[in-house]
């Protein structure tokens, strides 16, 4: 496949890719790589023109988030400690993946905040799953963006979000529909000047899992961009890793690109402690890391709260 787009810098890829990603994905075809032309040249430009080739190529290079190998792109793996350890300041973010025994999907949810009111919180545990509380209801602000539900189990799908969004999700889930359907309804939250991305996660009975994020278009509240991520039979000890933010700033920069594939561990104390950790000291709030045993269904859960 040639895909071409304005300029040649690897950011004008960015709309075009997720167009096409969905195209293959709606009619079903497999990707067997494409090429990204850009600068001053079109994608006819270089029909049948091999010459012209490394020119069209030149930005994807082998240091680049994607890996360009005979036409098809790798991500590189990214140590999940390292990335956390050197962000003062990612937000809300969402890790999905299986296990490195290749045993359990794996779930991991954090909470950050700076100012009183969102570092006034604590996970509990639901029925269904957990919820944001008020740490101290008399010191309670305005609710309404950081009490929810970031984790809901419906049947044999488990729902992880940012927001109250869980409960759109879970909605449309419980009425035959398809996640999709739901996050069409919604957009970013109405935060401004920084329009908090809604990221939200499918975790399937098979450890197979969907993540999205709804942003606004470089701050535009006017444009709401909405972009879905599958991930199929995924590799033992790789997940995905997701956040509101790229990290610090006035606004607060949303996260940009592709669900980062990081590093899972076997042991859920482990995992869930490095995490726990790695989160900046004076931001983080409270994790949240669940293991699902994928012959049983079996769970297994941790909760760390700073508010103690």
């Amino acid at each position: 496949m040639i895909v071409p787009a304005e300029e040649d810098h690897a950011a004008n890829f960015e709309r075009i890719n997720h167009y096409f990603d969905g195209y293959l994905q709606r009619m079903g075809w497999k990707d067997a790589g494409r090429l990204l032309a850009g600068g001053t040249m079109q994608a006819k430009d270089i029909q049948n023109r091999p010459e012209y080739l490394s020119k069209a190529y030149k930005w994807a290079e082998p240091s680049a988030e994607f890996c360009h190998c005979k036409g098809a792109h790798h991500m590189k793996q990214i140590n999940i400690q390292q990335e956390l350890e050197n962000n003062s300041y990612p937000g809300r973010g969402i890790i999905l993946g299986r296990s490195a025994d290749n045993e359990n999907a794996v779930i991991a949810y954090w909470i950050m905040g700076r100012s009183a009111n969102s570092r006034n919180r604590v996970f509990t545990e639901t029925e269904d799953g957990i919820q944001t509380e008020a740490f101290d209801p008399s010191k309670l602000e305005d609710p309404s963006l950081i009490i929810y539900h970031p984790v809901r189990v419906v049947g044999e799908q488990t729902v992880v979000t940012n927001g109250d969004q869980t409960d759109t999700i879970r909605d449309v889930l419980l009425e035959g529909r398809c996640y999709r359907h739901a996050l069409l309804q919604r957009e970013f939250e109405p935060d401004a000047p920084n329009y908090t991305p809604r990221i939200s996660g499918i975790v399937e009975k098979s450890g197979d899992y969907k993540l999205s994020i709804l942003k606004s278009n470089s701050g535009d509240p006017s444009s709401c961009l909405r972009y879905f991520f599958e991930y199929s039979n995924p590799k033992a000890g790789e997940g995905r890793y997701i956040s509101t933010y790229m990290g610090d700033g006035s606004p607060l920069p949303s996260f940009e690109g592709e669900p980062k594939l990081v590093n899972l561990e076997s042991d859920i104390d482990a995992f869930g402690s490095m995490l726990w950790n790695a989160l900046n000291e004076d931001n983080k709030v409270s994790l949240f890391v669940r293991y699902i045993n994928l012959k049983t269904g079996e769970t297994d859960s941790r909760i760390y709260n700073k508010n103690v």
